[in-house]
């Protein structure tokens, strides 16, 4: 049974871990190994999930596929971006899956249910960043409707950036 529910701040140690695997299994490749490691040590540890809990514009939720946490996804609500006019959208910050959960319909499962959280949110629409070399991530955000608008560079280290496209869904 699939349940999701928002995060708390005792979630930061499995919030990290996923994030750092999920991280590594999707971009692990796209710099050297240093940046990578410097990278993940910074971003996914509990320290930093902690702060990032905290700040009530990040809104955390956790899967579960029976009682295991499976993966999470993070939203930010009001978030304009440059190259969208309209108002009122949200940034799909992150939406991660231990690599254990892959296959098992949970991904969809979570984003659904960020697209519904969104429109309850009054959001007009959800965007984000994803890796051009994310070829899996890329087909399921078109498949789910999201349409590439833009492009932006995602620093990873001080001398090395992953060039990302924008992706937009407007919500009705």
């Amino acid at each position: 049974m699939q349940k999701v529910r928002k995060a708390i701040l005792e979630d930061c140690d499995i919030i990290a871990r996923i994030g750092k695997e999920s991280f590594l299994w999707a971009h692990g490749k796209s710099a050297s190994k240093t940046d990578i490691d410097n990278y993940v040590a910074k971003a996914y540890n509990a320290h930093e999930i902690e702060k990032e809990l905290r700040n009530p514009l990040n809104i955390y939720h956790l899967i579960y596929l029976e009682h295991e946490v499976a993966g999470f996804s993070k939203l930010v609500l009001n978030t304009p971006n440059p190259n969208i006019k309209e108002p009122n959208i949200a940034l799909l910050d992150r939406i991660y899956l231990s690599s254990a959960f892959h296959g098992k319909n949970l991904g969809n499962h979570l984003f659904d249910f960020n697209l519904t959280f969104s429109k309850t949110q009054n959001q007009k629409g959800i965007w984000l960043a994803v890796w051009t070399e994310n070829h899996r991530a890329i087909n399921f955000y078109q498949k789910n409707g999201f349409e590439i608008v833009d492009k932006y560079d995602y620093k990873i280290s001080e001398t090395h950036s992953n060039p990302n496209h924008i992706m937009f869904l407007p919500l009705e």
